[in-house]
């Protein structure tokens, strides 16, 4: 592969003249450090004797200083590296024997994983997360499609400091605090204008939970209890969380189908035909989707109180695109029908795709909105549902009217992820996230073009910093699929692992999700572990198929 084998080229050039300075520096460090201890100790004794008004205090600041001297010099020298955890082989046995008796994981057949070693993460630092036995891994999943500006952020970790040294927890059931008044401002500058209220939680499918049941009770209030407002719209392979009320407006038949007769039916918009479109076929599949849309709103609009929608990109269902235009034509759509529009930002919202929301990219401002994820910047667990004003002057009234939003969570708004929160939305113009968004999805392109021409690559999609490579054995038929106990998403971020660099697959669709922070090395790293993964796995079900046959 050309820009592969570039890349390798230009990584070794730079690599070699790298290597050489840092041996160096090494040796004449350690040829230095005695030197450097030396001077530095009577040199603090001598000062701190200035300022000490006795002969007694004068001379035990000496002493402290000249025992504290080398280990000031160690603290520096901790900083370069990494720390080691230093566990000890039968510490980490029993840490992984604990884990597969104790604990069930999220997503993950657990008949697998307890044949596998588990991989213990111990800290972070930058965009790097590094286990127990101190190996380094580049954060190639945001640690969830959450993290924005790498682990371990100076002004986050003071944020959160400053407010545990005040109060971990207070409730917002009758009473606020400042983080929270104070997150709720900073959330309303950076969201679509007409959005004016928020509404906290703890989670992205709490945060959907939330805005279905405020469209639900919107029409109760507007149009009294025999509204037949009650349905939502969603659509195929559409996600927005785990909780009975998210999984109702789910699309994905594997996650959601077990469940349907726990829920009532909604009304399902399928996108089928575009995300299993020829590329030739681009512009017949569009008109196809828009025409399948405004046939399911406008004939179900009497019954419908709300759409919801993940805009422009679908995540968990696949990293699945829409046709340019099918956000705002979906808006057009509500306001003629008196339908409410929800967008779940949970995944796509603080920068994720190029814009600071999703929706932005096609200019449409939703009645409800959906954050989570990276609202704290990948720290702490918080979500918010934000609304217009027309929809909160609706549930106004007297205590005797019923109108009042009955739904509320013990750690709603906590005070510590507020803090974080709001330290967060700072760092995006200090640190000028977005345009770093922006540099990075253009290499990001660039390799995705790359990886899409691989002859067990059926397509790549992305947008902005999300990325997916979806596998098949033969990428040019269709209905060709691998089978599912070959694993072979499974294997392949087992693959990158073992190179560095921590993926999550969906099914045979590999995920790329930096953090904002990546920078070109990163995405480097990132795309070209990934397509040697890919090669290696593919490669090996090519000979198992071959044996197969024989």
């Amino acid at each position: 592969m050309s820009l592969k084998k570039a890349t390798k080229k230009k990584a070794a050039k730079k690599a070699a003249p790298k290597k050489a300075k840092k041996s160096v520096k090494k040796k004449t460090a350690k040829k230095t450090a005695k030197k450097k201890v030396a001077r530095k100790a009577p040199k603090k004794a001598k000062k701190s004797a200035k300022k000490a008004p006795a002969r007694k205090a004068a001379k035990k600041t000496a002493k402290k200083a000249a025992k504290s001297a080398p280990k000031t010099a160690a603290k520096k020298a901790s900083k370069k590296a990494p720390r080691k955890s230093g566990l000890s082989p039968a510490a980490f046995e029993k840490l992984s024997r604990s884990d597969h008796e104790h604990i069930w994981h999220p997503f993950t057949q657990q008949a697998g994983w307890i044949k596998e070693q588990p991989l213990i993460i111990d800290h972070g630092k930058g965009n790097y997360l590094y286990d127990v036995e101190g190996k380094k891994y580049l954060d190639g999943v945001s640690s969830l499609w959450c993290n924005v500006h790498g682990h371990r952020v100076r002004e986050i970790d003071a944020a959160i400091k400053n407010q545990v040294g005040k109060v971990g927890h207070s409730t917002m059931l009758g009473l606020t605090h400042e983080p929270g008044i104070k997150l709720a401002e900073k959330l309303l500058e950076v969201t679509p204008e007409n959005l004016t209220r928020v509404f906290y939680s703890e989670s992205g499918a709490t945060a959907t939970e939330i805005g279905l049941k405020m469209a639900y009770q919107y029409f109760q209030l507007t149009e009294g209890p025999e509204t037949t407002k009650t349905k939502f719209a969603y659509f195929s392979e559409g996600y927005h969380g785990d909780t009975i009320g998210a999984v109702s407006v789910g699309g994905i038949e594997d996650f959601h189908g077990r469940f349907k007769h726990l829920y009532p039916q909604h009304v399902k918009v399928n996108l089928d035909g575009w995300h299993k479109r020829e590329r030739r076929e681009a512009l017949q599949a569009r008109a196809i989707a828009l025409a399948e849309l405004e046939f399911k709103i406008t004939r179900n609009a009497k019954n419908l109180a709300a759409v919801i929608i993940e805009p422009m990109i679908q995540g968990a269902g696949g990293i699945l695109d829409m046709p340019g235009g099918y956000l705002l034509r979906l808006r057009q759509l509500c306001d003629a029908h008196n339908v409410l529009l929800i967008v779940d930002e949970v995944a796509t919202g603080f920068g994720r795709t190029g814009k600071m929301f999703a929706c932005e990219h096609e200019n449409v401002q939703p009645d409800i909105m959906a954050v989570g994820k990276g609202l704290t910047g990948g720290y702490l667990p918080l979500a918010a549902t934000l609304t217009s004003e027309k929809v909160y002057e609706a549930f106004l009234g007297r205590p005797e009217e019923g109108k009042t939003f009955f739904h509320g969570h013990t750690f709603t708004g906590n005070p510590i992820a507020c803090a974080a929160a709001i330290a967060s939305l700072d760092l995006f113009k200090k640190k000028k996230v977005l345009k770093n968004v922006a540099e990075r999805s253009e290499e990001l392109a660039i390799w995705l073009r790359e990886i899409q021409e691989h002859h067990h690559v059926r397509e790549c999609r992305w947008l902005g910093l999300m990325g997916g490579i979806e596998l098949a054995p033969n990428p040019m038929d269709p209905t060709s699929k691998y089978h599912p106990s070959r694993r072979v998403g499974h294997r392949v971020i087992l693959e990158a692992r073992r190179r560095g660099v921590i993926l999550r697959p969906l099914g045979e669709v590999i995920v790329l999700m930096p953090p904002l922070s990546a920078t070109e090395k990163d995405i480097d790293k990132l795309c070209e572990v990934a397509y040697d993964a890919i090669n290696i796995v593919t490669g090996q079900e090519e000979l198992f198929a071959e044996a197969a046959r024989w």
